[in-house]
Formats: structure tokens, sequence, C-alpha cells
């Protein structure tokens, strides 16, 4: 027997990123899980933000931002990141990340993280609680001891991790299965 639900953000499960935006005094992380690959030719990302977020007006301003992909060995950062705000805090210093400079846009990179993906947004469409920031990718930076012989991306290299918003837990990711 199923229980049925209240409708909600039951998609799971959901990416971690650390977008990294080029700020005004500082540059600023924010962690986001409302975000997905949405077409493949242009390569194209979405990303959900709350308005009321202070990276919000800093990505619209911008036009351009970065989507890092942290591993279990961030987490710590990952979450600090996402409970506290730009506002109050230098996110790379006391998230322990170093930024480093992106190819094609101003946003920084985060070195500790092994895939980095740079991005333009195109469009904002306002959805309700978040706004969906359509962008494409331009550039993609993969830490080259997480590939394989072929130059592939090998999740056995890194231990990623997801979030479940059905019960607000991050989890690693495990084996392969096909």
């Amino acid at each position: 027997m199923k229980r049925q639900m209240n409708p909600g953000t039951a998609l799971v499960p959901c990416p971690v990123v650390l977008l990294t935006v080029a700020g005004k005094d500082r540059p600023n992380i924010i962690t986001l899980s409302w975000v997905a690959n949405v077409c493949s030719k242009p390569p194209t990302i979405v990303a959900g933000i709350r308005p009321e977020r202070y990276s919000y007006n800093l990505v619209k301003e911008a036009g351009e931002f970065v989507l890092n992909i942290p591993s279990s060995e961030q987490i710590k950062g990952t979450e600090f990141a996402g409970t506290k705000s730009g506002r109050d805090y230098d996110k790379f210093s006391e998230g322990e990340f170093t930024p480093e400079p992106a190819t094609k846009v101003n946003a920084p990179m985060i070195k500790e993280c092994p895939i980095n993906i740079e991005c333009k947004t195109t469009q904002i469409i306002p959805l309700g609680a978040h706004d969906l920031f359509i962008a494409e990718v331009v550039a993609v930076h993969i830490d080259e001891s997480k590939l394989d012989e072929k130059g592939r991306f090998d999740p056995s290299k890194t231990t990623l991790f997801t979030y479940l918003p059905l019960n607000g837990q991050y989890w690693a990711l495990g084996k392969r299965i096909s």
C-alpha cells in the first residue's frame, strides 16, 4: 500500500551544486538542488533560485555563473554555503573553498570540486517561490584524476552525493548498476 502525500518537491534524487558568482565586493557561493540538464544542443541547464536570496540579484546582474559539483569531501562546506548568507559571510574563506579563475565567465570555479560547469544566463522565468534561470553551458572542467583511460568522468574515483527533499538529507551515491 502507498500513502498519498501532499503535493511537493518529491522528485528524487536531486543534484547538489555550489553555484558561484562574481559579486560586487567578493564572489559568493550558494548551495542549490533545484538544478537540471534540459537540452543537449545547445547544452542548457536550469537552476531555481529564490528571489529573496542574496545570490539571486548577483546572478541576475552578472548574467553568468559556475555550477561546481562537490564530492563528499566538501559536505561541510556545502552545508555551510547552503545555510549562511553571503551578506554576512565570505563563503570561500569560511567554507574552506579555494577560488580559481574560470575560462569563459567572470565567476570563479571552486578548486576542490571535481566538476565545474561555466554558464551564461539566457532567460529568467518567474515561477512562484523560485525563479528559473535558464543558462547555456559554455565550458566544462573535470579534475583529470577523476577521468578514466578514455578521458570520461569516472564516478568511482570520487564520491558524489545527492539531496533528498523528501527527508531533507544528503546521501552519497553508490555503485554502478548498469
